[in-house]
């Protein structure tokens, strides 16, 4: 303390003694919390003062750079930097309050330094996530994993900071702290373990590009089917489409299997592949009558003429009998026409992509009849237009089935079994 100092001491205590009656003890007393008061309130006007600067200083770097930045700015570093002051100025000032109990001062400056360290730590953390804040709302950023780097960040700053604490309270050197970690490195490893493997998994998925915030994805294991919103450090946030949240463990998405449908996003059309099945006693030879039915359609109208063209020619060659053609000849058959009418029928819709892959297959017969598959790609990907083209096809499908003399498979119903056992009655 210096002589000024504790003149001004001694004369607030002699001025107290004069003015009540009370002993030295007493007056001792009273003028420490004179002083403490009073410091206190110096204290909050140096922190108002310091936000005062600190907010001019800020719209002054308004006007010179970014306001995201700014921003960054002021919700990090800047907006505890004020906490500081305050602390320094208590810290100057112990002298003088105490100056009749010193043996009180060691310990406060031990908690005020303790105080400071973790304001730093704070200010350090909130930076930190103030910069999350602006890479993630960046375009070139803001698909990428940042929060799970900034959460690292965060808590190896935060694991620092306590040893600095501890090391300040223990009054010891913050080195040797460091040395005892490694003798009890198992243990945190242990506790850090899902921190760990999460911070490998996001480098990973950055540097493989697997997973963006945006992405649909599908991971069948968790139950989550939707788009990530969220890419941290220990999980992935997925919004599914029945508007539920999934929190999946990021290391599960380099450990185990999903699906990113972003290359169906990116591509040019979102895939359809679905069949329906017909009964196998539908399926016939087409003689003339239906030839000549099917003719009407204008779908299909120059596929029967150049088709019966090719199979007079192919059975004239042969000299096949016009009786026995069935079995030694050639013949079109309902379902083989019904293929290319839905194929043409596909062509002709502008909602699928002719550019990539189109086909009407028959897949292998099994005891619910005989599969027809439709394979094309959509134009439109995004989910309500896709199913809406998607049962538009198939729509179709179902309602001229019947025009081509084929009947659509389905297991009997209570109406199909009460209606069977009325006839058998008569």
């Amino acid at each position: 303390m210096t002589e000024k100092e504790t003149n001004f001491a001694k004369f607030l205590e002699d001025w107290l003694l004069s003015i009540f009656d009370i002993n030295q003890n007493q007056a001792q007393l009273l003028k420490m919390a004179i002083l403490i008061v009073v410091t206190g309130l110096v204290a909050i006007l140096l922190w108002k003062i310091a936000q005062l600067v600190i907010n001019k200083f800020i719209r002054r770097v308004e006007r010179r750079t970014s306001a995201q930045w700014s921003n960054v700015l002021l919700q990090g570093a800047f907006a505890k930097l004020p906490l500081i002051i305050p602390a320094i100025y208590v810290t100057g000032a112990l002298p003088l309050i105490f100056s009749d109990y010193p043996t009180w001062i060691p310990t406060i400056k031990t908690l005020t330094a303790v105080y400071i360290t973790l304001v730093v730590i704070r200010i350090i953390s909130s930076t930190i996530s103030a910069s999350n804040v602006y890479y993630s709302t960046s375009t070139r950023y803001k698909d990428r994993p940042i929060a799970s780097f900034t959460q690292l960040a965060k808590i190896v700053v935060w694991v620092i900071g306590v040893i600095f604490m501890l090391s300040i309270l223990i009054d010891s050197n913050p080195l040797a702290l460091f040395g005892a970690l490694g003798a009890v490195s198992a243990v945190i490893l242990l506790i850090f373990k899902d921190t760990l493997l999460g911070f490998i998994a996001s480098i990973q998925l950055t540097i493989n590009d697997m997973v963006r915030i945006g992405d649909w994805v599908s991971v069948p294991k968790y139950g989550a089917d939707g788009d990530v919103i969220g890419i941290y450090l220990t999980t992935i946030k997925v919004s599914n489409w029945d508007k539920t949240i999934s929190t999946v463990p990021t290391y599960s998405f380099v450990s185990d299997s999903f699906k990113n449908w972003r290359g169906m996003q990116e591509s040019g059309g979102r895939r359809i592949k679905r069949s329906i099945n017909f009964k196998i006693s539908s399926v016939r030879f087409c003689d003339d009558e239906m030839l000549a039915r099917y003719a009407k359609i204008e779908l299909i109208r120059e596929h029967i003429e150049k088709r019966t063209d090719e199979i007079t020619t192919y059975n004239s060659e042969r000299n096949v009998n016009t009786e026995m053609s069935i079995v030694n000849g050639r013949r079109m058959t309902n379902i083989g026409i019904f293929r290319v009418y839905i194929l043409n029928v596909l062509k002709k819709n502008p909602n699928i992509n002719h550019e990539m892959t189109h086909m009407v297959r028959q897949l292998e017969p099994s005891e619910t009849g005989v599969p027809l598959e439709i394979y094309c790609f959509s134009r439109i990907k995004t989910w309500i237009e896709y199913e809406g083209i998607q049962s538009d096809i198939f729509d179709h499908i179902m309602a001229t089935a019947k025009y081509f003399d084929l009947e659509i498979f389905e297991n009997p119903s209570s109406s199909d079994l009460k209606r069977l056992a009325a006839v058998e009655k008569r």
